[in-house]
């Protein structure tokens, strides 16, 4: 094992007085975990930073900056683009899970202001009771992934197929600089303002929205909110290509009918149907009857789901999944049967819609899918491209991959896809790559212990690890040829090489305004 950096012990004895001893971490597991996403590891930091107060982030920033040390902003440490990751063992990591209290919860204005250490689970749990919830409500990793990280990373899922992303949902954010500085931007920036609006002037919200922290460390989110529609609906269909499912699941999103739209290909619904475990059934089940709301509905929905177990999925090839809702129980229902219209006239045919039912009633739930169903190593990489491109991206991934076919047999690597729809206009796709490969201390902190017991627990695989590698790096270089654009940028994807070099030039100006010795998070989006 790679010997740590000694630590400076003024430094840390400064950043101890002002957090408290217990809030600076220095113990050699804590920062190698701290060293660790969900596909990389990292150099570990100096120390893990845990502020409680913007006042208590803004001061050990401006502490750890004036030491000459690289700050790495983390929120729920999902990612898999190595976008907290330290790039130099002179440096620390802010964690902000302490700062995770709900603010304000403003029904005249419509929106909740969060510390972003705040998980999406628990911002749905805090807000639930009220009948609100933002336009996004929160990725499939919420249970662990933060506001801030979303903001930063800019997450998708739950409300993408009507709203957008992360960054849309949000009115106002308070930022903390490089040197301490705390910048609030929106109507909150105002003198006698409240957060209620975000574009008054430039936008200086969008600014620090998808930066992957490399601008400044999030710390309070102003989001809007709306009404939770209580009336929801759910369709899945079978679908013999991607092309007819990726028609089908464009058609369904310019016309604005779901509020998540998603796909999987034969191997990874397979892979699917492998990894949940008979109790993971039941308490999705569970989760099913309670959202159904009267115990008849309860009983009925308890039994269909019963009924069509997993047998169903056998024949299905891609499968596209149909989440809408509505206020009214007229306006739901007429907009599924618009979307059967759409994905029938598409070469779809109905199937059981258990996977969009559970996964409505249990939004947030244990992170075991960042293994295979076998203890497999799993990492995603996407793309998001428009309706009018999703066919050709995709076939182009597939021949990278049947370019590259013998070395995945060899070192036993598989594929399967995810399709997403983004608002009225795009479509994410995400590949992803299963192989056998020993577990980091990463997975073995977030899967739970019942999962891990029953997996095989594999010796390291360097050469299945650098074929990988080498995939999702052709892959990153292909998706950029494409035009893609992409969430969590991180320091994994293209983005300084695929933006038009005027653009960058203004990002790498606007870097240079706030953190002018390029201590924050250095190497995110390609600047150093």
């Amino acid at each position: 094992m790679t010997a740590l950096a000694p630590v400076d012990s003024d430094i840390i004895a400064r950043l101890q007085s002002i957090l408290g001893p217990e809030n600076v971490i220095t113990d050699d597991v804590e920062r190698r975990y701290f060293a660790e996403d969900v596909y990389t590891a990292g150099t570990p930091p100096l120390a893990v930073l845990r502020p409680g107060t913007v006042d208590e982030l803004a001061q050990a920033v401006a502490a750890a900056t004036e030491a000459g040390l690289a700050v790495f902003p983390r929120g729920g440490g999902m990612s898999y683009t190595s976008g907290y990751l330290p790039t130099t063992p002179q440096s620390v990591t802010v964690d902000l899970l302490r700062m995770n209290k709900v603010r304000e919860i403003n029904l005249d204005d419509m929106y909740v202001t969060v510390e972003c250490g705040c998980s999406w689970a628990d911002l749905h749990e805090a807000l639930k009771d009220h009948g609100v919830r933002p336009p996004f409500w929160g990725s499939l990793s919420g249970i662990h992934a933060t506001v801030g990280g979303g903001l930063s990373q800019n997450a998708a899922f739950f409300g993408t197929g009507q709203y957008g992303s992360a960054a849309d949902s949000v009115i106002g954010l308070e930022v903390v600089l490089a040197d301490g500085r705390a910048v609030t931007t929106g109507s909150g920036a105002v003198r006698g303002g409240t957060p209620f609006f975000r574009h008054y002037g430039p936008d200086l919200t969008g600014l620090f929205t998808a930066d992957a922290g490399a601008l400044g460390i999030k710390a309070v989110a102003t989001l809007k909110l709306i009404a939770d529609p209580p009336e929801k609906r759910f369709a899945s269909f079978n679908f013999a290509t991607y092309e007819k499912m990726a028609a089908a699941m464009a058609e369904i999103g310019r016309r604005g009918l779901a509020s998540e739209c998603f796909g999987f290909d034969p191997f990874l619904q397979a892979q699917r149907m492998k990894r949940e475990s008979l109790m993971k059934d039941v308490k999705s089940l569970a989760g099913v009857m309670k959202a159904a709301g009267s115990v008849r509905a309860a009983l009925k929905e308890g039994a269909k789901l019963a009924v069509a177990g997993r047998g169903y999925m056998k024949d299905v090839a891609f499968s596209c999944h149909v989440i809408t809702e509505h206020k009214s129980a007229a306006a739901a229902d007429a907009a599924l049967a618009e979307i059967n219209q759409v994905a029938c006239a598409a070469g779809g045919e109905e199937i059981e819609n258990s996977i969009p039912k559970i996964i409505s009633a249990n939004p947030f739930t244990p992170l075991n899918n960042m293994i295979g169903p076998d203890g497999e190593r799993w990492v995603p990489v996407h793309g998001i491209v428009p309706y009018s491109r999703v066919a050709q991206v995709t076939a182009a991934v597939e021949a990278l991959f049947a370019a590259n076919k013998s070395a995945m047999e060899t070192h036993g690597i598989e594929t399967g896809y995810l399709f997403a729809n983004v608002g009225q206009s795009a479509m994410i796709i995400e590949p992803v790559f299963f192989w056998p490969d020993a577990l980091m201390g990463f997975h073995h902190r977030h899967v739970e212990d019942h999962v891990l017991k029953k997996v095989t627990q594999r010796d390291e695989n360097l050469a299945a690890r650098q074929a990988v590698d080498e995939l999702k790096s052709a892959l990153a270089t292909l998706l950029m040829e494409q035009g893609a654009v992409h969430f969590q940028i991180g320091k994994f994807y293209r983005y300084k090489d695929g933006l038009a070099p005027e653009s960058y030039a203004l990002v790498k100006a606007l870097k240079q305004v706030v953190d002018p010795k390029g201590l924050m998070n250095p190497g995110a989006l390609g600047l150093e």
